[in-house]
């Protein structure tokens, strides 16, 4: 068994004996042919593990605080999906330049007061971002979460995630990425 297969079953055991806010059961996987609805609607691939969590485990519903968001249909708590979020904020950015939304960086997690857990679809391992858009400027929204998703995972697992009590006041490193990956670079 690989270390991934391990990974996935400690966090099938979890989804499956904890519930974050407002999910009344742990939801189905998809199958892959909405993955590929999903990527199809992305415009880009998930990254590998990211697709074996909702493939094996389940459409949402578990995870840090809220849950993962479900990948293409709207959960129970109301939540948009993670392609429809994705999508939205592309959007939104587009309107108001002074706040871009990268590309291939997908919500997947919302934290509440507007923050979401992210994966940088970009990155074979799946980098996780950290979006806070109650920073004064976006170029000071955006936080590298952990380098890959197994990492974040194990975090979630272990209990050792920055949003965690016991990590009060862990910082996290600023993405420097962002105005490169949103072509608002600005000059010196």
């Amino acid at each position: 068994m690989t270390e991934f297969e391990q990974l996935l079953d400690r966090v099938a055991d979890k989804a499956r004996t904890t519930r974050p806010w407002g999910w009344p059961s742990l939801p189905a996987p998809v199958d892959e042919a909405t993955v590929t609805r999903a990527e199809s609607a992305l415009g880009f691939a998930l990254p590998p593990h990211l697709a074996a969590l909702y493939l094996r485990i389940g459409d949402g519903g578990f995870g840090p605080e809220y849950g993962l968001l479900p990948l293409l249909d709207s959960p129970p708590a109301g939540e948009p999906a993670a392609v429809t979020q994705y999508l939205a904020s592309r959007k939104s950015g587009r309107k108001d330049p002074e706040w871009p939304w990268p590309e291939h960086v997908l919500p997947i997690s919302h934290w509440g007061c507007g923050m979401y857990a992210c994966v940088d679809c970009r990155t074979a391992e799946g980098t996780v971002l950290l979006y806070e858009p109650n920073a004064d400027e976006a170029d000071h929204a955006w936080y590298i979460d952990a380098p890959a998703l197994t990492q974040w995972l194990h975090t979630w697992l272990d209990g050792t995630g920055w949003y965690e009590e016991s990590n009060d006041g862990a910082d996290l490193a600023p993405w420097t990425e962002f105005r490169i990956r949103t072509g608002t670079v600005r000059a010196s």
